[in-house]
């Protein structure tokens, strides 16, 4: 074929083009965990603050093994007397800012585990009907469908999950796309959450680079947070990684990243990394307590 008029001229841009794009870091959110401590304020409140771009409701802490699923949101409200519902018109405010809503299950505490295939089959159509684009006579949230799942699996069984995550993904055939994230801890593999991100099926993974020394930041040290930040990026297959911290030292036993280290140390070199998603915050509370967000924000 001939050659086009301007292709010299493109041949010399091709090197500065291909200087830019390796020269990019990927812009990123932050993620945060609220519903743990009736003193954070609202959801509308977390969401107006326009911090954040993912909400993780936190926690549907009682499901499976044939058991009654319960929801625990501490001193917001209380689900058996129905009084959580008043969340729903806050779900849909912080959606239409283009905020991700999650609902998170599991937790450090609480009664949760899959028993079996269909046992993960069950919990799939309990959380459709009651939490996503399905209907049931009992919506503990109200009517607002949110953006998806978080598995925050932090005991039980470490068997199935890869299975829920199926059967809530195909539910995004049924119209709006169900999201689903996941809160793995930093060692690799995740003993609980593993096999489940094997499956390839998560668009968020916050993994936990607190209370795990082998991977975390301590005492000037960014080695092992980097080192095991870029086995997940180079491994894990995942839409987008974010780097799970404590949002103050109080709220974690180890693992708490001063700002400023975060911001010249760490942050410039993850957001090389094309699966770079942002940083995930626990949780809104210690974040209100010592504006870790705000200080970070310009950074992400």
């Amino acid at each position: 074929m001939g050659k086009s008029k301007n292709s010299d001229d493109f041949s010399l841009l091709l090197p500065l083009l291909f200087f830019t794009l390796v020269g990019t870091s990927h812009a990123g959110g932050i993620a945060i965990y609220w519903g743990q401590n009736g003193n954070e304020g609202t959801l509308s409140e977390a969401c107006a603050t326009g911090r954040y771009t993912h909400v993780n409701i936190a926690f549907l802490n009682k499901f499976g093994n044939g058991q009654t699923p319960e929801m625990n949101l501490a001193g917001h409200c209380n689900p058996a007397t129905n009084s959580c519902t008043k969340f729903s018109a806050e779900i849909k405010d912080c959606q239409r800012k283009n905020i991700k809503v999650l609902l998170s299950i599991g937790g450090g505490i609480g009664s949760y585990t899959l028993a079996s295939v269909e046992d993960a089959r069950n919990v799939s159509t309990f959380l459709w009907n009651t939490f996503l684009g399905g209907k049931s006579s009992t919506r503990p949230l109200g009517d607002a469908v949110l953006d998806g799942i978080d598995f925050d699996i932090e005991q039980g069984s470490t068997e199935n999950y890869e299975h829920l995550a199926r059967f809530l993904k195909a539910y995004s055939r049924k119209g709006k796309r169900v999201y689903l994230g996941a809160a793995p801890q930093c060692p690799i593999p995740d003993r609980f959450l593993g096999t489940a991100l094997d499956t390839g099926l998560f668009d968020f993974v916050w993994v936990q680079f607190y209370n795990n020394p082998p991977c975390q930041y301590a005492d000037g040290n960014v080695t092992n947070l980097l080192n095991s930040w870029n086995r997940w990026t180079s491994t894990v297959p995942a839409g987008k990684i974010f780097l799970g911290l404590p949002a103050a030292p109080a709220a974690a036993g180890s693992g708490f990243i001063p700002a400023d280290v975060l911001t010249s140390q760490i942050l410039p070199v993850i957001k090389e990394s094309p699966k770079y998603g942002g940083v995930m915050l626990w949780s809104r509370f210690f974040d209100v307590q010592n504006g870790y967000s705000t200080s970070i924000i310009g950074s992400v």
